[in-house]
């Protein structure tokens, strides 16, 4: 989640049962941190958990064969790849 502080100017409500703000409030209070700024963090970090795990996705039968033809061609070798070249040098520690 993204850490730089931002203007509140939208309110989300929501209603809890007693044990889970009594949960809440115990768990903002182990953090150190106030009952909004943890309900915040919570939820955008499962919110960005969720959008990562999106697997599904709707394709043309164009698109999906473009896509299972880009899958199934062989890797390109580029000679001389930066990660290549830094990783047949000695290291810091070598030399």
């Amino acid at each position: 989640m993204a850490t730089t502080q931002q203007t509140r100017s939208r309110r989300i409500n929501l209603r809890a049962s007693a044990p889970q703000e009594t949960l809440i409030r115990a768990g903002a209070k182990v953090r150190g941190v106030n009952i909004t700024d943890f309900i915040l963090e919570s939820a955008c970090t499962r919110a960005e958990q969720v959008i990562a795990d999106q697997t599904t996705f709707a394709l043309s039968p164009q698109q999906w064969r473009a896509f299972t033809d880009a899958l199934d061609r062989p890797p390109l070798a580029k000679p001389k790849l930066r990660l290549q070249k830094l990783l047949s040098e000695k290291s810091v520690l070598e030399r």
